[in-house]
């Protein structure tokens, strides 16, 4: 059927004429009104990093022991998945080095290593992949399996994977046809029985993606995606010749999930084949997540996957539950350590947090006990920092010191410091006031000049309002722009001096000084001296 013409070309010619003659921005119309906008052109994408990126692949060296160093920079503990992760991306990318320049290569049978990753949440499985991709510099694309359908009515089609990575490669399909698709909540798609409807999220799910991860072509413009359509179409009137599909035959593909039904399958498994309890006496103190390491196929199969989808993931390695020395590691050693966000956020007001020791002991072991691994570092951090993120950038304090009490009892620290600190905040606070009078006369190009009765007078109201320096400032002078205008048309005057008798009653002072001025207008002769009448 070689004279079988591309529907996608079919369709160009049945609206060249259309596009021809259609402006950019315009709608065009149907029976019933406007129904489609023709979209501008968009602006063309910065210059591809594909030859670069290319060149880093087919010249691909990397050892397995390398990259296993790099991610111990950033991910703690997980030895085993790191080891068997490492091996299967070298084998993987040295393959694909073979294969660039020789085409006999590429015809070869050939089996990629997928991979499935095992283990509890927020022990690093997508992190390990994203830094491995990083370190390879190839496309990178994570989703979750949860919301895909059978047949992308219900939810997402699984080819949207392939899409959106040449997305990810700056819309460069023949880099994206070596990147990593990581799909992650895999065990949630495992098939259960449903005799009252239709499969949207099982088996279906599987076949489909059993075909992406074989050898199959992905077309990257879909019959439901309008604008892919339009840009095809555009892209055959302006005799541009580009690739419109992408083979998946060098993507590699990995998928996880917490698999926590299946942990306790397999201690059943394990456990049935010894008589009465368990051979060991400590196997209820253990992880459930051990028992992943014990995995085989048929584990998977029963579990709810097609015996050809696990078969198309031969690489299987579980990770391990943080413990709490782990995650105080995590804060102390990795290079992407949460810590060190926060540090960076305070570090945005100038202040020096440190933490010691037996406060990130203390941190480690109460996010262990919210069992969400790395994630739970957030949880506890976000609430032991909160009360000091929102006070101190607005305080004098410099340095913020994290210790042990502090952990148990933040509040009670954060009133300490603000306590011993209070000498310091009044030249902020007229620091603020000085800040307020700058920003004014910036956009009004008035000057305000206030005395330190007047800063005393504003600083009391902050206090007792809570408030900060630059809200009560704005709402004390907040019409004040429209009177100091007539003032200076009546008399030139452009500097204002603040009093404290201003700032207890704005409104009635600057009718008074709008008043001032007109009798100075028809006075011209007055001796009166501009700085003083206006305070």
């Amino acid at each position: 059927m070689s004279d079988e013409k591309d529907p996608l070309e079919e369709i160009s010619k049945n609206i060249q004429d259309l596009l021809k003659n259609a402006k950019f921005g315009i709608q065009v119309g149907g029976p019933n009104g406007p129904i489609q906008e023709i979209p501008k052109p968009k602006d063309p994408p910065p210059p591809s990093q594909t030859p670069v990126i290319l060149d880093r692949i087919r010249h691909f060296n990397l050892k397995p022991k390398e990259i296993r160093d790099y991610l111990d920079r950033f991910v703690i503990e997980q030895s085993e998945a790191k080891k068997v992760l490492s091996v299967a991306i070298c084998d993987h990318y040295n393959h694909i080095r073979h294969c660039i320049d020789n085409p006999q290569c590429a015809e070869k049978e050939y089996s990629k290593q997928n991979i499935v990753l095992l283990g509890p949440t927020g022990v690093g499985k997508t992190y390990l992949m994203r830094t491995a991709a990083k370190l390879i510099g190839v496309p990178f694309v994570k989703a979750d399996a949860t919301k895909f359908s059978e047949t992308g009515y219900v939810g997402g089609d699984v080819e949207d994977l392939v899409r959106d990575l040449v997305k990810m490669a700056g819309n460069d399909p023949e880099l994206a046809q070596y990147g990593i698709i990581y799909i992650d909540e895999i065990d949630k798609i495992a098939s259960v029985s449903n005799p009252s409807g239709r499969d949207v999220s099982g088996r279906g799910v599987q076949i489909n993606l059993l075909k992406l991860m074989e050898d199959t072509e992905v077309n990257l413009a879909t019959p439901t995606d309008m604008m892919s359509q339009m840009q095809v179409i555009m892209d055959l009137s302006q005799g541009a010749k580009k690739k419109r599909s992408v083979n998946t035959r060098n993507i590699l593909f990995i998928v996880s999930g917490a698999f926590d039904k299946l942990a306790e399958d397999i201690k059943k498994r394990i456990n049935s084949s010894t008589i009465g309890f368990s051979s060991d006496p400590n196997s209820d103190e253990d992880s459930l997540s051990e028992y992943l390491k014990e995995v085989t196929t048929d584990d998977f199969i029963k579990y709810g996957f097609e015996p050809e989808f696990i078969g198309r993931l031969p690489v299987r390695v579980a990770c391990s539950a943080l413990t709490e020395n782990d995650l105080a590691a995590i804060l102390k050693s990795s290079e992407g350590s949460i810590l060190s966000q926060y540090q960076e956020d305070f570090g945005g007001y100038s202040i020096d947090l440190k933490v010691s020791d037996e406060a990130i002991g203390e941190i480690a072991k109460r996010a262990s006990k919210e069992k969400t691994g790395a994630r739970g570092l957030m949880t506890v951090l976000e609430k032991l920092f909160r009360e000091f993120k929102f006070e101190l950038p607005s305080s004098a304090i410099k340095e913020l010191a994290i210790d042990l009490t502090t952990v148990k009892d933040p509040k009670k620290k954060l009133q300490k410091i603000i306590e011993e600190n209070r000498y310091l905040q009044r030249k902020v606070w007229g620091e603020d006031i000085d800040r307020f009078a700058h920003s004014f006369r910036a956009t009004y190009k008035f000057e305000l000049v206030f005395d330190e009765d007047a800063k005393e007078a504003i600083i009391d109201i902050a206090v007792r309002d809570d408030k900060t320096i630059h809200a009560v400032c704005e709402r004390l002078f907040k019409n004040f722009q429209h009177g100091l205008s007539i003032i200076a048309r009546n008399v030139g005057k452009k500097s204002f001096t603040i009093s404290r008798k201003v700032i207890e009653a704005p409104e009635k002072s600057l009718s008074e000084w709008v008043v001032k001025s007109f009798q100075e207008k028809d006075t011209p002769s007055s001796t009166t001296d501009e700085r003083t009448s206006y305070i």
